[in-house]
């Protein structure tokens, strides 16, 4: 691997590259070359960097030194004084240090604690030699060398890691039984279907540290006995997908994938299956069905995928997070894994902060922190100085909170965060409309196999509909509460089961809001018409 004095990362997640990030990438490295310091400073693309508005941003290492608002017109000033004569540009340097980028102790920001995110932002994806020299795959060789299958699922139940992807159900537990499961041919499948709003922690991943995604999954496929692995990424993911194919090809290459890994024997590979961009298939059997050219639809259960998975095969389905912290358990063994976070939620969770916040962004925490110092400490807290309203947890499907929850801790003995989305909203939103609008969502992404789902997202949707324009009346609410808790009881998969839990524990925190529509028929804060019939009420 050649030697650099100084390496310039550019952020090329999807809205940067809207933003212009790759004709500033071809600008610096122009530039650079024209210089002659192309011997020695090298222009890597890597994944989100986090740092919101303005246009591009980029980080120079070894100072670590955060860009916001770059564009191709400052790349001379850049190159003359960062990189020739050393003097930081000061009208570009980012301010608010991006804990995806660098984590600094002596701010608020250092209850941040990165361990799946330590090389986002830091290493060149697409080098396997950079993940490499910062301790990639060691863990796998590790784990082929030194450990029995069963020693390895016993590491990962020890270390109660459970899934990330808002279910928690112990992984340990799951390639148990999926080892266990009759059958030669077994599968790994990687859920990449990140379709929650507000979660946006998988593709930063794929996107930034792509061979922490493979050393994971060939590991589970040691564990459980399987020799075939998948990453079914969404269809709006094509940026992740070309990331995750072209590492999948260089660690082919490289022998660590694919027959005799690392010569013990072992044969394993991965494949790229792109979803075509329903929230459904987020849900992991109607995942499977879509990847076996079926319509994606949730299966009954039992059988689960342990024992009836991938065209029947016992398979282990787990979501990108989780598969990323395994080689971290492997390496530092379950005793340490158990030493973060609290009695009943292991070590650490990627949260994704947005909406209403001056600094929404991924950032990785050791359960048992509090939502107070995520949205304050490292979001930056409410934009523009106003007073916070209210938080999603996990997204649309999840809770809703207000600021009596702020001094909660962020675990399962206390406030669930979900997949990890916690959608912010301010004093000036209307919780009407956001059900309103949660209604349209879940209407739009329901696949219509079951009646309750089927006709309740569809109720629900002209209910709330009614009430933004005026048009309800207050038993209504009831009538809601009555339809949320009969989907909860009688759908077939989470999608029903969890459309009306929004409205449900927002309606004891907002009651007021809500029969001001009903009763006054007025809107509090001015959002809904309230003096016109929507297409859906008539």
């Amino acid at each position: 691997m050649a030697f650099y004095r100084a390496h310039i990362l550019v952020d090329a997640g999807p809205s940067a590259v809207q933003k212009g990030a790759m004709a500033l990438k071809a600008a610096l490295i122009d530039e650079i070359k024209k210089r002659g310091l192309d011997k020695e400073i090298k222009v890597i693309e890597t994944g989100d960097l986090g740092v919101p508005g303005g246009g591009p941003a980029l980080v120079i290492y070894p100072e670590g030194i955060t860009y916001a608002g770059v564009t191709t017109a400052d790349v001379p000033e850049i190159v003359e004084e960062h990189l020739i004569k050393g003097r930081q540009v000061k009208r570009l340097v980012y301010t608010e240090t991006t804990p995806s980028i660098v984590e600094t102790p002596d701010r608020a920001r250092s209850k941040e604690m990165r361990i799946i995110l330590k090389n986002v932002g830091v290493i060149d994806p697409t080098s396997i030699e950079e993940y490499i020299a910062a301790g990639g795959y060691e863990a796998l060789g590790k784990a082929l060398k030194t450990m029995k299958p069963e020693e390895i699922i016993a590491e990962v139940k020890a270390s109660q890691l459970k899934g990330r992807g808002g279910a928690a159900f112990p992984t340990g537990l799951k390639w148990e039984f999926t080892a266990k499961a009759a059958g030669q041919e077994k599968a790994v499948v990687c859920n990449a279907d990140e379709g929650e709003p507000g979660n946006f922690k998988d593709r930063i991943l794929l996107e930034g540290d792509p061979h922490q995604i493979i050393e994971g999954m060939v590991i589970a496929g040691y564990a459980v006995g399987a020799h075939d692995g998948f990453i079914y990424i969404r269809g709006e993911y094509r940026q992740a997908a070309a990331c995750m194919e072209r590492a999948i090809g260089v660690a082919r290459e490289m022998g660590l994938l694919g027959k005799n890994i690392l010569d013990t024997g072992f044969d394993f590979d991965i494949q790229v299956f792109r979803g075509a961009g329903a929230y459904i298939c987020g849900e992991e059997t109607a995942l499977l069905e879509s990847m076996e050219g079926k319509r994606g639809q949730s299966r009954m259960k039992p059988p689960f995928p342990p024992t009836y998975g991938l065209t029947g095969s016992p398979t282990v389905v787990n979501n990108v997070e989780t598969f990323c912290n395994v080689p971290h358990i492997i390496n530092n063994g379950a005793e340490w894994y158990t030493g973060i976070g609290t009695s009943q939620s292991k070590g650490t969770k990627i949260l994704t902060p947005c909406g209403d916040v001056l600094l929404p962004g991924a950032y990785e925490v050791p359960f048992g922190v509090t939502l107070r110092e995520v949205l304050f400490n490292m979001a930056g807290g409410i934009k523009s100085g106003r007073q916070l309203k209210a938080v999603m947890m996990g997204g649309p499907s999840g809770a809703v909170v207000g600021q009596e929850s702020l001094d909660r801790r962020l675990c399962a003995e206390d406030l669930q965060p979900g997949a990890g989305a916690l959608i912010v909203v301010d004093e000036d939103k209307c919780m009407v409309d956001i059900m309103h609008n949660i209604a349209q969502f879940f209407y739009h992404e329901c696949c219509g196999q079951c009646v309750p789902c089927r006709e309740g997202t569809k109720r629900m949707l002209e209910i709330l509909g009614w009430w933004t324009a005026g048009a309800g009346s207050e038993s209504d609410i009831k009538m809601l509460e009555q339809l949320a808790n009969t989907m909860a009881l009688s759908s077939r998969c989470g999608l029903g089961q969890f459309a009306g839990v929004a409205f449900k524990t927002s309606l004891p925190l907002f009651e007021e809001e809500y029969r001001a529509h009903l009763k006054d028929k007025v809107c509090p804060t001015g959002v809904c018409p309230m003096d016109r019939v929507l297409e859906e009420v008539k």
